[in-house]
């Protein structure tokens, strides 16, 4: 297959606001050109709205019916991802018949990994039927249910563009990939066939809810508050003894399965420093997972905007950590970009989830395809 123009679209868990959509041509397996990437926010009823649904969404819990307030968001949000995707392809100068499909994740509600016994629960808001009416162009969409329900963990997901990108830079083996979003997720490959990824721990999530509790505003920008603050190291050390954290992978996570009231007690500094150092030690646990143990790691996502965060990962996971910039890649659309690579897999029919990055039984195809 040649190479074809496809827009991801990714809005993660810590809902700051932002849609994130980005052009990438690809072929599902190499990575021809990267495209427009931008930020669209929501308006501000919108992201409301999804901030209302996220905690129905947990009272829900998969019990009985699902909220009434999903289908209003889930309208809501595809009409809003649906504007966005049409102002970045006018504005990188295509016409929509150029654009062969649309990646478009949704929205994360709830996310509830497999136990023994039990299998996995996902829902991810997002009607592809509607974008795919509104925008005339395919939408590849519902990426993670297929593989929950043949009892894989769902997420991660990125770990095949991950490899992909990897592969481009020559980076293989000696270096894996650290997103830093609501929770953080690594892959590694070694260009050989193995392919590892699995979520570390958390990593904006419970520092954005601890900071918003304190009345700070919706982050530590530029770990600010975490620098004025002293690491509770005995309180440290007790969390890093959670079961999670030596479980072996595949293994993923919910935003909320590691809280801010990890930090209840503490002063906002002192809390703030504590869950950054939190973070950044469970990552070196997982970085002592792997196969081989990278000397580097290239970080995408929000966290890396963070210099606590990004200073702590090199002291506590030990290893040398590098903004995804430094490979000429833009680390905040990287996600996005995922998304419009797994689209063109599913335009394909090639797998998107693999026993070594999700726990599926075999490389599974996923996805549904509107339009």
């Amino acid at each position: 297959m040649q190479p074809i123009w496809a827009v991801g679209l990714m809005t993660g868990t810590v809902l700051d606001g932002n849609i994130d959509v980005a052009l990438l041509k690809t072929d599902g397996e190499t990575i021809e050109q990267f495209g427009l990437y931008t930020l669209a926010p929501y308006d501000r009823a919108v992201r409301d709205l999804l901030e209302e649904t996220l905690k129905e969404a947990r009272r829900w819990n998969f019990e009985g019916p699902e909220p009434e307030i999903f289908a209003t968001a889930e309208e809501a949000l595809t009409r809003a991802q649906s504007d966005a995707v049409r102002s970045l392809v006018e504005e990188a100068g295509l016409s929509r018949d150029e654009i062969g499909v649309v990646g478009f994740h949704g929205q994360t509600v709830l996310h509830r990994a497999p136990q023994p016994g039990r299998i996995g629960a996902t829902r991810q808001l997002g009607d592809g039927a509607l974008m795919a009416s509104l925008l005339g162009v395919k939408v590849a969409y519902d990426f993670r249910s297929a593989d929950v329900a043949t009892g894989g963990q769902g997420a991660p997901l990125a770990a095949v563009y991950h490899a992909a990108l990897l592969k481009r830079a020559g980076e293989e083996g000696e270096a894996a990939i650290l997103n830093l979003g609501g929770v953080a997720n690594i892959t590694w490959s070694d260009g050989k066939g193995r392919l590892v990824a699995f979520d570390t721990g958390p990593a904006n999530a419970p520092i954005n809810d601890f900071v918003k509790s304190h009345g700070l505003g919706e982050m530590d920008r530029d770990g600010k508050l975490a620098r004025q603050g002293q690491v509770d190291e005995a309180r440290l050390q007790r969390l890093l003894e959670h079961p999670y954290l030596r479980a072996g992978y595949p293994k993923s996570l919910d935003r909320f399965d590691f809280g801010a009231a990890m930090a209840d007690g503490l002063n906002a500094a002192d809390g703030a420093a504590t869950l950054t150092a939190f973070t950044a030690s469970a990552v070196g646990r997982g970085l002592d997972l792997l196969p081989q143990r990278p000397a580097k790691v290239f970080v995408s996502g929000g966290g890396r905007h963070n210099p606590v965060l990004m200073e702590m990962l090199g002291a506590r996971a030990r290893v040398d950590v590098l903004p995804a910039e430094t490979l000429g890649w833009r680390g905040d659309a990287v996600e996005a970009e995922c998304f419009a690579f797994l689209a063109v897999r599913v335009l394909r029919g090639l797998p998107i989830s693999f026993p070594s990055t999700t726990g599926a039984p075999h490389p599974m195809t996923g996805g549904r395809l509107a339009g």
